[in-house]
């Protein structure tokens, strides 16, 4: 079987990370795996949001260290750890997290743009108890995200923050009971997926890039991806579809 399960329906495509046996931690096949599925993700114009979520009751524990002492580096060049940390797909994904996410593990959830998770869920950064450091990314995003002292508390202690100081800080989108935050993330993707497909993915580039842009250059960067917007047959579809008071039909172009 798989090590990484994929289900595509309804503008939405599911990735589930199935090596529950060792806490669905990333070896060199379940990179290769994660990004071959999400570009197929990439490919397919029916499909708006991704959802990446564990088997088994936890979302990952990082690197598989036992695959490491053979010689695996569970990282793709170009791409980054599990093949997605540093090239996250240009359309959105959220991490629907159960249990820990763990080193790399919480690197892969903050790669997603948004994240569900269990009241239960953990995330952490223990890289530096083992001497080591976040290096697919944690250190990086983590800033940006929480306040900077409980950002740096987190990576320099190692110490795991819970899913419900994390919701309070604005790292978690939604907040779950235990077992049902894939549910609530499906809940989530299908309200994003009912938009113009076009529209979203543009949106989510213009979005994740904003912070590194001071405002005129912002202006600038952004019309590679909202001309065509604009230009699109689903932008005609959209307006058409308001004022004949119906459901749009999108086409994602």
């Amino acid at each position: 079987m798989s090590t990484v399960l994929t289900e595509f329906a309804d503008g939405v495509a599911v990735f589930t990370l199935n090596r529950p046996e060792a806490k669905n931690a990333i070896d060199l096949e379940t990179a290769k795996a994660l990004a071959a599925a999400i570009d197929e993700f990439e490919a397919r114009p029916d499909l708006t949001i991704g959802i990446l979520t564990g088997a088994g009751g936890t979302f990952c524990a990082g690197m598989d260290l036992k695959a490491f002492t053979r010689g695996e580096r569970p990282s793709i060049p170009g791409r980054g750890f599990g093949g997605l940390t540093e090239a996250p797909p240009t359309k959105p994904l959220i991490a629907a997290v159960e249990g820990w996410a763990l080193a790399g593990g919480c690197e892969l959830a903050l790669a997603a743009d948004l994240i569900v998770a269990s009241r239960e869920a953990k995330f952490g950064l223990p890289e530096v108890k083992r001497g080591l450091a976040a290096a697919a990314g944690g250190l990086l995003r983590l800033p940006k995200i929480l306040p900077y002292p409980l950002a740096m508390e987190i990576a320099i202690t190692g110490d795991p923050l819970s899913a419900e100081l994390a919701h309070q800080h604005g790292l978690v989108n939604r907040l779950a009971e235990p077992g049902q935050a894939l549910e609530v993330a499906r809940e989530l993707a299908a309200r994003v997926a009912a938009n113009g497909p076009l529209a979203v993915r543009a949106t989510k580039q213009v979005v994740s890039m904003a912070v590194s842009y001071t405002d005129p250059d912002a202006f600038v960067a952004q019309r590679r991806f909202i001309d065509p917007v604009f230009a699109s047959s689903d932008a005609q579809e959209g307006a058409k579809a308001f004022a004949e008071k119906r459901a749009p039909v999108w086409r994602g172009e």
